[in-house]
């Protein structure tokens, strides 16, 4: 069994004059909700065996923020081409994974995270879940998907179950939309 854990930078400032995209930074907001998702993730006993993260401001500072949460050192492979990647990239970065390690979190950008949830669990009436990522995966949320296979390799599409996703807004109501 294989997990990969998708993560959604925190919400980023747009306010901050910066040249360019990659470099803006998270907004208090987000600083907060990084912050309460390490929480979450501790209380809840998540771990991970590797972290594959894009090398954005955005995601640097996420990852920050939920490790303070969690309380442990998170050690990412940064790897440029998650920056801002299509579900068919972020699939071939899943898909090399050394199969040594059985948690992946995964620390990306929109849309190609909700788009490689919807490409990798199939579509089922009863999905709750699936419907609210297909709706939105808002920032710092986190989604987890399991496998049957003993490889990375062998992760096609339709072939995950959504075991769990999280917003924000469901750990804090005041990180929600619309909230500062």
């Amino acid at each position: 069994m294989k997990k990969v854990t998708l993560l959604r930078h925190a919400k980023s400032g747009w306010d901050d004059p910066v040249s360019r995209d990659f470099d803006r930074p998270l907004n208090a907001k987000g600083k907060r909700a990084a912050h309460r998702v390490g929480e979450y993730l501790r209380q809840h006993d998540i771990h991970f065996d590797h972290v594959v993260a894009s090398p954005a401001v955005r995601v640097v500072e996420t990852i920050e923020h939920l490790a303070e949460g969690t309380g442990e050192t998170i050690a990412p492979a940064w790897d440029k081409r998650v920056y801002l990647a299509s579900a068919v990239s972020l699939l071939d970065v899943i898909q090399e994974a050394d199969d040594r390690y059985d948690n992946l979190l995964l620390v990306g950008h929109n849309p190609g995270l909700e788009d490689l949830v919807l490409m990798l669990v199939p579509d089922s009436p009863d999905d709750a879940a699936r419907d609210q990522v297909e709706e939105k995966f808002p920032t710092a949320s986190i989604a987890e998907i399991s496998f049957p296979v003993d490889r990375w390799e062998d992760i096609r599409p339709n072939g995950g179950a959504l075991s769990l996703f999280v917003r924000p807004r469901d750990l804090d109501p005041a990180l929600g939309p619309d909230q500062n």
